[in-house]
């Protein structure tokens, strides 16, 4: 599927869902992907691409920021504590705020670089052991948490459970968010970002049906 095509599907959605065009942010998601493809996506204009590891998006981002204006990017994958600092040097927002205690390294981080990458806190909403996040139950808390160490906290981020109803996750997302004031809701992947459009995602995460499969 062609870059177009989603973003056509993705301004349909927003106005089957009464939503203003251009409400939502396309991350396209270049982790795993050939250079030269993420090139090619480059070129036809897109410029807010998604990374789940530090490591890789640094050996392929400087380059790439040289070459093309306006790149705008997103770490969308875990964050460990000891690579922080150079996910703040390079992303401008990271998705995956998970825990205090990478909470509390990054604002420590924000006072020492002057500067922080818009923040989304992962929330765990279908209580998966295996995943990342912080539970719904404990979100209030958590974004207090952050919003007391003056962390520039833009929304959630969650990821559903494979093989359930998503909708019921997004909305559950969307819930704490509306309660804790935050705007900002990154959900929805290449099999459900409209389903996630219409629960009010202003950032959907779509990768291979834009690039085809990884590797």
């Amino acid at each position: 599927m062609s870059l177009d095509e989603i973003k056509s599907r993705i301004a349909k959605a927003e106005v089957a869902a009464g939503r203003d065009l251009g409400a939502v942010t396309l991350i396209a998601v270049s982790k795993l992907q050939p250079n030269a493809r993420v090139a090619a996506v480059l070129e036809q204009g897109q410029r807010c691409f998604g990374e789940n590891r530090v490591q890789e998006a640094a050996g392929k981002w400087p380059d790439f920021m040289q070459r093309f204006e306006g790149v705008d990017l997103h770490l969308i994958g875990p964050l460990q504590t000891n690579k922080a600092r150079q996910a703040m040097e390079l992303c401008h927002a990271i998705h995956s705020v998970d825990r205090p205690k990478l909470a509390k390294t990054l604002a420590r981080l924000a006072q020492e670089l002057g500067h922080c990458p818009d923040l989304f806190l992962q929330v765990n909403t279908g209580e998966e052991d295996q995943k990342a996040g912080v539970l719904p139950t404990g979100a209030d808390g958590f974004i207090t948490e952050c919003q007391a160490l003056d962390l520039p906290v833009k929304g959630l981020m969650c990821i559903p459970p494979v093989g359930e109803d998503a909708s019921r996750h997004f909305a559950l997302l969307a819930e704490i968010a509306a309660r804790n004031g935050l705007e900002g809701l990154s959900m929805g992947m290449s099999s459900d970002f409209e389903t996630a459009i219409a629960q009010g995602a202003t950032h959907v995460r779509v990768g291979s049906a834009i690039f085809g499969t990884r590797g």
